[in-house]
C-alpha cells in the first residue's frame, strides 16, 4: 500500500490542491473537510473520473473529539497513518482592540488546538511505527507577524514553535516535523485582497509574482518524500521575506 495521508481543511485553497496532487501521485489520502461538504463531494468525483479513489471525512478539526474521529477512521481502514499534514486554519483580518475573547478562542482553536491535537493523536501511531512526517501549514505571519491580523500571527508563530519543539522530541521515532510558511497566495482566504493591493504585494516580491497553490504543495511533496530535514519553517514567498 502507498503512503497514508491525511490532509485537514482539504476541501478548498491549499488543502485541496495537496490532497488532490498527493492523489495524483499515488498516496492514499484522507481528506478532511468541515463547513464545504459539497467542495470535498466535487475533490472526490474530480480524482474519481481518474480512477482515483480517496476518503472525504468530515470532521470540525477545532474540536479534540472530532480530531480523535478523524484519526480512528484512517487507522481502523489502513491500519496506519504515515503522513499528517495540518492544513485547517482561518484567518481574520481586524483591529487588536476591536478583537473579541469569542474570536480570538476561535482563531486559536481552529489553527493552533488543530495542529497540537491532530499531531498528538497522530504520533501515538507514529511513534509505535517508528516512522511518520507532520507538516504544518502555517504562514509568513508566523515570521514577520502582520498588522490587523494579531490573532491569526499569534497563532501560526504557535505553530512554528510546536513544529520545531516536536522536531526534537519525536526524532528519536524517526518521525520529522517541519512548517510550511506560504507568502502570499492566490487562494479563497485572500478573495478581499483588491487588485491594488495584489499590485503592490508584486512589487515588493523579487519574483514580481503572487504565489499559487501548487507552489505550496510542490513544496509539501518534497517534505514528504525527503528524509532528512526536520525542525524547519520553510516559506515559498517569492522572495518577499528572505532572512
Amino acid at each position: 500500500m502507498s503512503k497514508v495521508v491525511v490532509v485537514t481543511g482539504a476541501s478548498r485553497g491549499i488543502g485541496r490542491n495537496i490532497a488532490y496532487n498527493l492523489a495524483v501521485n499515488g498516496y492514499t489520502v484522507v481528506a478532511n473537510y468541515n463547513a464545504s461538504e459539497d467542495k470535498a463531494i466535487s475533490l472526490k468525483e474530480e480524482l474519481k473520473s481518474q480512477n482515483i479513489d480517496i476518503d472525504i471525512f468530515k470532521a470540525n478539526v477545532s474540536k479534540i473529539n472530532e480530531i480523535k474521529k478523524l484519526i480512528d477512521f484512517t487507522i481502523e481502514k489502513y491500519g496506519r497513518i504515515d503522513v499528517l499534514i495540518n492544513n485547517a486554519g482561518i484567518s481574520e483580518e481586524k483591529l487588536f482592540t476591536d478583537i473579541t475573547e469569542e474570536e480570538f478562542d476561535r482563531m486559536i482553536k481552529t489553527n493552533m488546538y488543530s495542529v497540537f491535537f491532530a499531531s498528538q493523536e497522530a504520533a501515538r501511531y507514529m511513534i509505535k511505527a517508528h516512522s511518520g512526517c507532520i507538516i504544518n501549514i502555517s504562514s509568513i505571519y508566523g515570521l514577520t507577524g502582520g498588522s490587523c491580523e494579531v490573532a491569526y500571527s499569534m497563532a501560526k508563530a504557535g505553530v512554528d514553535g510546536l513544529t520545531k519543539a516536536l522536531a526534537k522530541e519525536l526524532g528519536p521515532s524517526n518521525i520529522r516535523v517541519n512548517s510550511v510558511a506560504p507568502g502570499a497566495i492566490d487562494t479563497d482566504m485572500n478573495k478581499n485582497v483588491t487588485e491594488e493591493e495584489w499590485q503592490a504585494i508584486k512589487d515588493e516580491t523579487p519574483l514580481m509574482k503572487i504565489g499559487k497553490p501548487i507552489d505550496i504543495t510542490r513544496c509539501v511533496k518534497w517534505l514528504v518524500e525527503d528524509e532528512f530535514t526536520t525542525g524547519q519553517v520553510i516559506s515559498p514567498n517569492g522572495g518577499l521575506v528572505i532572512t
